[in-house]
């Protein structure tokens, strides 16, 4: 694939890098991380986000604690410290949850923290660069049927949010099957939702797509419904930050509504699902799944780049105006065409779910 880097990676003094994606499209900003604390406010901050890349910046968090710990001669107490802080940089994405127990199971009863710690985070990320390829690898002949029956024509998808490379490591998981088919040379073109409020599809998928030559068009979030309504959309791929095992799904705020309009108009809804982002402790998804609730004022506010060329933030609204800013809903499965895993394609049900990772049932 033509990416040119990773959202994370590590320096030669074996501290942590990021991407910080406040500052996409507009300028490519690298933040090095030297503590766990620095993780925690790159998860809480949003410098980075995407649930795979929240969990490898954890994971990397806890090697971050065990390194400090050895030099400074700090307690074991202060690794539980980290390992609390990062959980609760964060509620809805299961992958934070998944990474840190990963790296408590590693670290348990091991005799070098500071080994462990660093190949166990190595680990996670490799497993999710591998997870993201083979979700397009699955997720292709989707494309390239549609294509088929289109006898070449350009296929129309929609996206919301970000779910490509930028919130996992490399590939993404919406955006592999379309850098697949897009390497096969099939026409793509894809409908970017703006994603308010953060507006991760303006500033981040459509920051993607550009970098790799993909057409495509920037729609407010409320257009997706007219475009299927007009035989405008062939297929809609949203990415989860948490699937319960009945099926159900969390993604970023809007999800649902796309859900309803594809229902409506008979149009294929796709989940790109990493199986790092399955909570089969759950099954109603819309009583047992947190729903993070952020700062009213990244709706009060939007960000952008002004004529002076300076990143500034606009007030957009009356100054006492209260705004609710929830980050994510819960799409029901009966809503969801199919979910697009690294094993293959199942129906959003236990069943489907538990024939490809049988481990779960």
């Amino acid at each position: 694939m033509a990416n040119t880097f990773r959202t994370i990676w590590t320096t030669e003094d074996r501290f942590v890098e990021v991407i910080d994606q406040r500052e996409l499209p507009h300028k490519v900003v690298v933040v090095k991380l030297k503590t766990y604390r620095d993780a925690e406010n790159a998860i809480k901050n949003m410098t980075v986000r995407g649930a795979p890349l929240i969990g490898a910046t954890a994971a990397y968090g806890i090697y971050l604690a065990v390194r400090e710990m050895n030099e400074k001669g700090l307690s074991k107490e202060f690794l539980d410290e980290a390992f609390s802080a990062l959980r609760a940089s964060r509620p809805t994405a299961i992958n934070l949850f998944w990474a840190l127990d990963k790296m408590k199971a590693a670290l348990e009863n091991c005799d070098d923290y500071l080994k462990i710690s660093w190949k166990e985070a190595a680990r996670i990320v490799e497993e999710d660069i591998e997870i993201c390829r083979m979700i397009g690898v699955h997720g292709l002949p989707l494309l390239e049927e549609i294509s088929k029956k289109k006898k070449g024509e350009a296929v129309n998808i929609l996206t919301h949010c970000n779910a490509g490379m930028l919130g996992c490591i490399e590939w993404g998981t919406v955006t592999s099957p379309i850098y697949q088919a897009h390497e096969k040379g099939i026409k793509i073109h894809v409908w970017v939702d703006e994603t308010r409020p953060r507006n991760q599809g303006s500033n981040l998928t459509a920051f993607e797509l550009t970098k790799h030559g993909i057409e495509h068009t920037l729609i407010v979030d409320n257009t997706g419904g007219h475009l299927m309504q007009h035989g405008l959309v062939d297929i809609v791929l949203v990415g989860t930050d948490r699937t319960t095992r009945n099926g159900d799904v969390a993604n970023k705020i809007g999800t649902y509504l796309k859900a309803l309009a594809a229902k409506d108009n008979k149009i294929p809804f796709y989940v790109a699902l990493p199986s790092t982002t399955l909570d089969m402790r759950i099954r109603d998804g819309l009583s047992e799944i947190p729903i993070e609730k952020r700062d009213q004022n990244e709706v009060r506010y939007v960000q952008g780049l002004s004529k002076k060329g300076e990143i500034e933030q606009i007030l957009i609204c009356p100054e006492t105006t209260k705004a609710l800013n929830y980050g994510f809903d819960v799409t029901p499965s009966r809503l969801i065409t199919g979910l697009i895993t690294e094993r293959g394609i199942c129906s959003p049900t236990e069943e489907g779910i538990c024939s490809l990772f049988p481990e779960y049932s």
